[in-house]
């Protein structure tokens, strides 16, 4: 008897047969409701038997069996609270070793400078000066009009509340201490860490990848030498630089949107800025430029320097490096904040 495709047919002995001959073309979800049929049936104590499947098809019938999951798979269990403290325990000591690693980095950098200080002639000074291009020149634009638009916005939000006391001349020093002591130099880092920090976890990422840098130490090259104190030399020496222009840009923004909005002079706001801002404002802002830079450098070429040989550990460790660096620019400026408001700068 010809069997109708595609039906069931109850036979002896709790066995059924799938005839399939009607089918022209199967794919892998075809395949994967047959074989679940089968095994649904096998569940219940009968068997299903196929007919009529062509050589292709049957080989992926087979293909699909082999990579269904084992019989009595379970979905993973839900987590209690002992298994949540063991997974927050495990992150935090993830993360204490990590900070290890980092402050043992760290380390080695600073020898390796100190080093280059007394052998001034190991600095690879062509490529302090290709970084420095890279992360500072071809950076003013981006720096210069953020901070730009900060000084705006201050000056705006800043007017819009001191019109209401009649005091708005007060909106220099707002402006000025802001950008100054704060604004300037942390949002510049902040600019420095997504688009130079990414840029070094990246580039030495790339080359672990492509075990470059193992063939650096195969021929003798120190890695920390060619690829990590260049870039931080160069990020040490730009980021001051950016800062000053992120002072100035925010300045000259604060300046344009005080004229416009409240009718301060540029005459008034340089008499006001240069006669009630004290210049360790801008002192305290520069003092805190270098080390901003050595964290975003040090957390750059860290995160490089442990991609592993995919892309999906780069990228994963790229993001991790922007957020790291980003964290602890921030947390190290709360700090410089409480010691200069301790020793009353």
């Amino acid at each position: 008897m010809q069997l109708p495709p595609g039906h069931l047919i109850d036979v002896p002995q709790s066995t059924s047969v799938i005839d399939i001959s009607g089918v022209q073309r199967m794919d892998t979800a075809g395949a994967w409701y047959i074989v679940d049929l089968q095994q649904r049936a096998a569940g219940q104590g009968a068997s299903l038997e196929i007919m009529g499947a062509t050589q292709a098809q049957a080989q992926l019938i087979e293909t699909v069996v082999r990579n269904m999951p084992p019989e009595g798979h379970e979905q993973a269990a839900h987590k209690t609270i002992a298994d949540r403290f063991e997974g927050f325990g495990r992150k935090v000591a993830r993360g204490f070793r990590m900070t290890v690693e980092l402050t043992s980095f760290l380390g080695e950098v600073i020898a390796t400078l100190g080093t280059i200080i007394r052998h001034p002639s190991r600095l690879r000074l062509t490529s302090v000066v290709h970084h420095c291009q890279e992360i500072g020149i071809n950076a003013v634009p981006i720096v210069a009009l953020m901070a730009f638009l900060i000084g705006v916005v201050l000056a705006f939000q800043g007017a819009a509340q001191l019109r209401q006391f009649g005091a708005e001349v007060f909106v220099v020093d707002l402006i000025a201490i802001s950008i100054l002591r704060e604004l300037g130099i942390l949002l510049t880092s902040i600019i420095f860490a997504g688009r130079s920090g990414s840029a070094f976890t990246a580039a030495i990422g790339s080359m672990k990848m492509r075990e470059e840098i193992d063939a650096m130490r195969t021929l003798g090259l120190d890695p920390v030498t060619i690829l990590v104190v260049p870039r931080v030399v160069a990020l040490m020496l730009m980021l001051p630089a950016l800062g000053l222009i992120a002072d100035l840009s925010g300045l000259l923004g604060g300046a344009l949107m005080s004229w416009i909005e409240l009718g301060v002079s540029p005459a008034v706001f340089q008499s006001r800025l240069v006669s009630n801002t004290d210049v360790w404002h801008f002192v305290v802002g520069m003092i805190k430029a270098p080390f901003f830079a050595l964290i975003i450098a040090i957390i750059g070429c860290y995160q490089g320097m442990k991609v592993g040989g995919n892309a999906e550990s780069l990228g994963r460790l790229t993001s991790a490096s922007v957020v790291l660096a980003i964290f602890m620019v921030i947390v190290v400026d709360a700090l410089f904040s409480i010691f200069f408001a301790v020793v009353g700068v």
